[in-house]
């Protein structure tokens, strides 16, 4: 993946419906879900949900086909996937057996104390 499409990738998922969006789809799997059934799940307006989709179709994470009346939306896995290679490319410095997750801290949880003013 290249880094204009990675930017164009984050910039649509950096917005809270637009990622509940793109996740409720991801989940759906390859067979998508139709346009009202996301409107419904996420409690978002049709016209609202219409500008999330064409951001997200436009950053290249969502595909769209018509079935009779209804519009179906569905993850473009390999976008995904792309995105997460290109973010993840130089882990460990480019070792093969390396993944994300055994970077990861040992304990990712900071136990800090939250300082409320009084």
């Amino acid at each position: 993946m290249e880094k204009t499409a990675t930017v164009a990738a984050l910039a649509a998922l950096a917005q809270e419906n637009r990622l509940d969006v793109f996740r409720l789809l991801v989940q759906a799997g390859p067979n998508g879900l139709a346009a009202g059934a996301v409107a419904e799940k996420l409690s978002l307006a049709p016209n609202t949900l219409s500008f999330h989709f064409d951001r997200l179709r436009n950053a290249g994470l969502v595909t769209c086909t018509r079935e009779g009346r209804s519009l179906i939306y569905a993850a473009r896995y390999e976008t995904m996937n792309g995105l997460l290679a290109y973010l993840t490319e130089n882990c460990c410095s480019g070792v093969a057996e390396c993944t994300p997750a055994a970077c990861a801290p040992k304990s990712t949880a900071r136990k800090t104390k939250s300082k409320v003013p009084a």
